[in-house]
């Protein structure tokens, strides 16, 4: 590719890039997503396309022709986001240090660059692959242009394109102006798409040949034609890309300005240290090692294609192991799998499976890794036609049933909780369990993805199989049991092999760091068994009593919607936004608290709750959503989830989502049914013992602000514990001035407010409104409070420093808690990010003490062989299913148990109550 030129559309990849990764940061804190993408995309365009000319184009800041010729262009855009503003200069600095000649042309759009440039090229005998994903520059392929697009991986030539579109090359700049572009806001004709103007096109030769035959075109979309003649010779202009742009001063000639240049080594790792880009900064560090001092490390190249050579060879990904991967179908093969496990330190292990609800799916096939690059796949159950034949599921299981349930033979996997269900559908017990790359990823970066494509990108620089490639997407997806063995044993494969190397590459990270090493190993991995336990446990509902409620749910809503027809002097459906607002604002014209993008008065929740302040309609229709949330999401729905085998419901408590270490219920979410209101609380009638059992829910007692106690060492708040005095009492008399036993029940209030309120990072403003009080007496009672419990000030203070300088703060127990705006320039993300480094310590702690608890717990459970059971883990409680003749003994061992597992600076206490169903146990 000596004589081609490379061009990339810079614009288009950053905010592709940008949106692909947006979460992605530094351990500063820094957004680096758009700035990972940009790299990633040109190491690997480089490798595909090794051009001897070369060139990255912007958009520059400011207005271009199309501006001025038309005010509407591009208006429906939004700004930049501000994470992707940051990392312009950066983008724009590493893509120069890797040998890429960057244009940005003031008034003059990337595109119209790109048109200029590809035109020269072909003018001086030169190919030109454009590397984009917009389509507006189709209209420049052809016999020597081509478009590419590394994120789709597709090409467009000429018959490319006439595929893609239904219109050759030439004919693109008219088939815009047909259907218009929405991305700039350039209208096309109403009601007219792709198909019809493909049609028109077809039919009358072009859009000139179009605009002629206008009057003998039928129908709405005729019309809508007829009404647009006047506009399209300017949409026309507008979709035209412009190739004869004026480029200098930015450059002068392709071959004197664009030629493809070494890479700046010396910036390239810089960039690479600053962002956190480890893999790439060890390549590069290598390869500059490797170079050594001498006068070529910076000496140009004897010409373009060499220096393109020089580049593609740097920045070439690091190339995985050559794979070994064995579909086994054999028993002998199966053996001597079974003999390599059986001897290995580690062995990764996957199961593939026909659905992704645990406690429903069947075992497709499992796979094997103990050395990297060499993984085995043992299909049980393929299903699909001429599938070769496979070892029965039985056999399989019964040759390996001893060493899956060996907690001697050390395992390892990527979120084994699931893979635990799918061998206790089959009747075995997964034991030794060692290692969960989904658990490092989350202990060490919690703040990040943790699916094993991400992580394999992340971490290994390895483009991973994803399932939709072997088992497509949508109405048309395979079920694993029909994929081909061969294809099915890369990916299964695979999966095994990367955990291992993910493994690998995460765990001495992970146990360098005495906290992370302690939650991952003593916290983490252990609680992942417990709550496999408490999954498959699941919890008795009551279905009976859930269509009770469910009934008289219903007739409540339905008293509800006349109360609201009455306040609102007519009908409307209390469900419908718009009518809602054509009541609140046209007819009973109650003020406009806020308004929605589309600038509607907006009616959603805080519109309601704070309008429901001064005015009855706005709180009835608040009463309605609550009512109506509570009979759809539990009374109506729980009865659908119960499993038929067992009567009980089998939640899934997801690990590694939340940042602060708290787990998440899922299917059905059993940690958001509602207390604070009289329906709410009833809901919970319906979570029952079986006969002969009881419901026993144990929590912690004031467990934050233990918590804050302990971190802060606040002497105030020490003693108060210690002592076993009432805290919010306490905080009462040392804000009120008074003696405890003088505090009344209004200033306990206050007190139980302000405690609450301060740990979770709440404003004078904010206290104000919840206690209904002037701002001025908030402040007054808030500066009165750091008077008095000075430790808790002092922590705030230095928490907020540290969380700046290090972009995270800890848990007791040493968990990281990452906090990616804490530096951010944008004021309200920067305080809620400082809120919560506050607050995040002790929402994290007490995670990991419920954490351990439920271990503890179902240690004692197993070792002293009881029948007694956790069925849930909600917030701060344990809940558990217990025998009557176990009951005394629960009650007894199970809160000494809880206020024994951490030791802190104030006793833990935990609260044990007993009923026949959770409410009445809670």
């Amino acid at each position: 590719m000596h004589k081609t030129l490379l061009l990339v559309d810079g614009s288009s990849y950053l905010y592709r890039a940008f949106h692909a990764m947006p979460d992605l940061r530094n351990a500063e804190g820094a957004p680096t997503g758009a700035l990972y993408g940009m790299i990633n995309m040109l190491r690997r365009l480089h490798n595909d396309y090794p051009a001897a000319y070369i060139a990255c184009v912007f958009d520059a800041k400011g207005k271009t022709f199309r501006d001025d010729l038309y005010a509407e262009y591009k208006a429906n855009r939004a700004s930049m986001p501000e994470d992707l503003a940051r990392q312009i200069e950066p983008v724009h600095a590493a893509v120069k240090a890797m040998g890429w000649p960057v244009l940005v042309v003031e008034g003059i759009e990337a595109d119209d660059v790109i048109g200029t440039l590809a035109v020269a090229a072909v003018k001086h005998d030169m190919d030109c692959v454009i590397s984009t994903g917009d389509k507006d520059l189709a209209q420049l392929v052809n016999g020597h242009v081509t478009l590419v697009n590394t994120m789709s991986n597709e090409t467009l030539d000429r018959a490319g394109v006439i595929a893609k579109f239904g219109v050759p090359p030439e004919l693109i700049v008219d088939y815009l102006t047909l259907v218009g572009d929405t991305v700039d806001n350039v209208p096309g004709v109403p009601k007219v798409g792709p198909k019809t103007a493909v049609k028109w096109l077809t039919q009358y030769g072009n859009l000139d040949g179009v605009i002629a035959n206008a009057d003998k075109i039928g129908g709405v979309v005729g019309e809508n034609l007829r009404k647009s003649l006047d506009w399209l010779p300017q949409a026309r202009v507008l979709v035209t890309v412009r190739t004869d742009c004026p480029l200098a001063p930015h450059m002068t000639t392709i071959a004197e300005s664009l030629p493809a240049q070494q890479p700046d080594r010396e910036a390239l790792i810089e960039v690479y240290r600053r962002y956190g880009f480890k893999t790439w900064l060890r390549e590069a560090s290598a390869a500059d090692a490797g170079q050594g001092s001498g006068a070529s490390a910076g000496a140009p190249a004897a010409d373009g294609a060499q220096a393109g050579l020089a580049q593609a060879a740097l920045f070439a990904a690091e190339p995985a192991p050559a794979a070994e991967y064995e579909l086994v179908l054999t028993e002998a093969q199966l053996d001597q799998w079974l003999a390599k496990i059986d001897a290995a330190a580690l062995t990764a292990i996957d199961t593939e499976t026909t659905s992704l609800i645990p406690m429903q799916a069947q075992l497709v096939g499992i796979s094997l890794c103990c050395e990297a690059g060499k993984a085995a796949y043992i299909p049980v159950a393929h299903r699909y036609p001429d599938a070769p034949a496979q070892l029965s599921r039985e056999l399989v299981l019964g040759k390996m049933r001893a060493w899956l349930e060996d907690p001697g033979k050390p395992k390892l996997g990527q979120h084994l909780k699931y893979d635990s269900h799918i061998f206790a559908n089959h009747g075995v017990q997964l034991r030794g369990i060692v290692h969960d790359t989904l658990l490092e990823s989350y202990v060490y970066e919690s703040h990040r993805t943790h699916d094993m494509d991400s992580l394999a990108l992340r971490h290994l620089n390895r483009k991973t199989i994803t399932f939709e490639e072997v088992c497509g997407k949508g109405a048309s997806q395979l079920c694993f049991d029909e994929v081909e063995l061969g294809r099915a044993t890369e990916y299964a494969a695979e999966d095994a092999d990367v955990t291992l190397q993910l493994h690998q590459s995460l765990w001495p990270r992970i146990k360098d760091d005495a906290g992370l090493a302690y939650v991952y190993q003593h916290i983490e991995v252990p609680t992942s068994v417990a709550l496999q336990k408490i999954e498959r446990n699941g919890v008795l509902i009551d279905p009976a009593r859930l269509a009770t409620q469910s009934g008289e749910l219903g007739r409540r809503m339905l008293e509800i919607e006349q109360e609201a027809y009455a306040l609102a002097g007519q009908p409307f459906n209390l469900n419908s936004p718009k009518q809602i607002g054509e009541i609140f604002f046209g007819k009973l014209n109650l003020p406009v608290v806020k308004k929605t993008p589309s600038g509607a008065p907006s009616t959603d929740e805080d519109v309601l709750q704070k309008l429901a302040e001064d005015y009855p309609l706005p709180k009835i229709l608040l009463d309605y959503r609550s009512l109506s949330k509570l009979k759809s999401t539990y009374t109506d729905k729980l009865p659908k989830m119960i499993d038929a085998n067992t009567g009980r419901v089998h939640t899934n408590y997801a690990q590694a989502v939340a940042v602060t270490g708290r787990l998440a219920s899922n299917d059905p979410n059993l940690q958001n049914i509602p207390i604070r209101t009289a329906e709410g609380r009833r809901i919970r009638e319906a979570f029952i013992a079986p006969p002969g059992s009881v419901i026993v829910s144990a929590d912690y007692s004031q467990i934050e602000l233990r918590i804050m106690a302990h971190i802060s060492e606040d002497a105030s708040m020490l003693r108060a514990f210690a002592e076993g005095i009432d805290i919010h009492r306490a905080t009462a008399a040392e804000i009120f001035g008074v003696a405890a036993a003088d505090v009344t029940s209004e200033q306990r209030r206050y007190a139980k407010v302000i405690n609450f309120g301060l740990i979770y990072g709440m404003s004078a403003f904010g206290l104000a409104g919840n206690l209904g009080i002037e701002r001025a007496a908030a402040q007054m009672y808030i500066e009165k409070y750091f008077q008095r419990f000075s430790g808790v000030a002092q922590y705030m203070a230095d928490t907020r420093a540290q969380a700046k300088a290090r972009g995270y703060v800890e848990t007791v127990f040493g968990r990281r808690l990452w906090l990616p705006e804490i530096n951010s320039p944008n004021g309200p993300r920067r305080q809620g990010a400082e809120r919560a480094a506050i607050n995040a310590p002790m929402q994290g702690t007490a995670a990991d003490l419920i954490k351990l608890s439920m271990i503890a717990v179902q240690d004692w459970l197993e070792r002293d062989g009881l029948q007694s059971k956790m069925v849930m883990q909600v917030h701060d409680e344990l809940v558990l299913e217990v025998p009557q003749a176990e009951l005394a003994l629960v009650r007894e061992k199970l809160p000494a148990l809880m206020a024994g597992v951490a030791q802190l600076k104030v006793p833990l206490i935990a609260e044990v109550g007993v009923g026949n169903n959770w409410d009445e146990a809670h």
